[in-house]
Formats: structure tokens, C-alpha cells, sequence
């Protein structure tokens, strides 16, 4: 079984043909999907995706480019409120990103900030997005606290950081997540640092509908398409896709443990 670990499954792209997109994404093996709700405005979309299908999971949260917009602000007692849920197994995407830089940066840190301190209380791994930002990523994660005797855990989603951002989360405990983008042909980066990632730190994900994996790129990325990320993953770390299946998959539960 394979999951794609990160997807915005109520996206717009998907609205003509979701059913066709579910069931594409079945037949090529794919038995868990976590859908992604990037600000408010998403999150009871994405909610009544995962209550309607047994196999999907929610985590919501507000991303960097949204915090500043209208209606977003959100604070740590609402997102460990929004933790409750069954279906939602983590909160973000969140984090910084500042090659947009769509929202002030300091605004995109206070944002960061209380989605940290809600994963260490509700107990829920952090999914992060970062972008050219590493270096206060970092900063932030080590004063709210992460690190050894931390009970944060999580995961730099759509990996395509420096190799201090993959060394640093890897020594706090995070997996990494990769994406389409490791079968581009400029993502040589990329790839030397998956080789190097042990294979019980490793996730994959589609980040659907974006970065459609090759021979799809430029098209509407599907969660489907997480076979073809998965098999570059293999190959990359020198290992059969049966491994690299069954390892992600195993990592998955692992991190997001209150999936079933």
C-alpha cells in the first residue's frame, strides 16, 4: 500500500472529476490519502472529504501565504480545538515562505508560532512548509522548544531545502516528505539528500494538484501519481519499490498515530 501523505484534495482542479481522481488513485495502490486545508475558508471542505471517505484524513491549518489575509488569524486554543476531531490526524501546512513573501514576515512567524505550541499540546504532528526561510525556521522550531525531550513531532512536507534544514529536521525527530519534484531534472539537490535520508524518516506525497511528477509535469497532478515519486524514491535509495512502499508506509502511522 502506498499514501500520499499530503494533498488538497477539495481544490478546485479535482471538482469536475473527483470521483474519477479517488478512483484512479485506488487502483494505483494508494489506500490512504491526508487531505491539506491551507486557511480557514478550506477547513470544512476539507473536513467533509475525510468524513465521507473512510480512507482519507484531514490536517488543517493556516499556510504562510494566507496569514495575513482577511479571516485568518487563528490562535493556539483554536487549533488545538480543531485537533479534536477524529478525522484530523495533523495540524498545518504551515510555516515560512519567503520566496512569495505574500504575508509580512513577522506576521508568517506569529502564524508559525501557534501552530507549534498547538501540535505540542493536542499532541499532533506539525506539517511544514518552508521556503527559502531555513534559517528562521529553524530559529523558530528551537525556541518553541523542539528538539530531544520535545513532544513535538512532524514533518518538512514537499522537501526541497538545504541540507542543514534536512540535517536539523532529521536531528529533531521530523521525517521528510517528498514530492513530484524529485523526478525533475534539476532536483539533483534533492535526491542527494533523500540517498542520504534513513529509510524510517522517509515519506512521500503528491502536494496534488501541483508538481505533477514526470512524465506529468506541467499537468493536474493526481494522488495517483504518488506511484511514479515513489518508484524515483526507490531508485534514488537504491532499494525496491516493495521496500520503499512498505517503509512509508510503516513511517506514516508512525508519525500520524492516530490514523487507523
Amino acid at each position: 500500500m502506498l499514501i500520499d501523505s499530503h494533498c488538497h484534495l477539495d481544490d478546485k482542479a479535482f471538482a469536475q472529476d473527483f470521483a474519477g481522481v479517488l478512483d484512479r488513485a485506488r487502483a494505483a495502490g494508494v489506500g490512504r490519502m491526508l487531505t491539506i486545508g491551507c486557511s480557514r475558508f478550506e477547513f470544512d471542505a476539507a473536513l467533509a472529504i475525510a468524513q465521507a471517505h473512510e480512507d482519507i484524513y484531514a490536517a488543517l491549518g493556516v499556510h504562510p501565504h494566507e496569514a495575513e489575509k482577511e479571516g485568518q488569524a487563528i490562535t493556539t486554543e483554536e487549533l488545538i480545538q480543531i485537533a479534536q476531531h477524529p478525522k484530523v490526524i495533523g495540524i498545518g501546512e504551515t510555516g515560512l515562505d519567503y520566496f512569495y513573501d505574500y504575508a509580512p514576515r513577522e506576521v508568517q512567524q506569529r502564524n508559525f508560532r501557534q501552530h507549534i505550541r498547538a501540535c505540542q499540546q493536542a499532541g499532533l504532528p506539525l506539517i511544514v512548509h518552508t521556503r527559502q526561510a531555513e534559517e528562521d525556521t529553524i530559529r523558530l522550531l528551537k525556541e518553541e522548544g523542539a528538539g530531544q525531550g520535545s513532544k513535538l513531532t512532524g514533518v518538512l512536507h514537499c522537501f526541497s531545502s538545504k541540507r542543514e534544514m534536512a540535517d536539523y529536521g532529521l536531528e529533531i525527530g521530523f521525517y521528510l516528505s517528498f514530492s513530484g519534484m524529485i523526478t525533475f531534472n534539476k532536483s539533483e539537490d534533492s535526491r542527494a539528500i533523500a540517498a542520504n535520508v534513513p529509510m524510517d524518516r522517509l515519506l512521500v506525497e503528491t502536494d496534488a494538484p501541483y508538481l505533477a511528477p514526470v512524465p506529468y509535469r506541467g499537468k493536474t497532478c493526481e494522488p495517483a501519481h504518488v506511484a511514479l515519486t515513489a518508484k524515483k524514491l526507490a531508485e534514488v535509495k537504491g532499494v525496491s519499490v516493495e521496500a520503499l512502499e512498505t517503509a512509508t508506509t510503516e513511517n506514516f502511522f508512525r508519525l500520524f498515530g492516530k490514523a487507523k
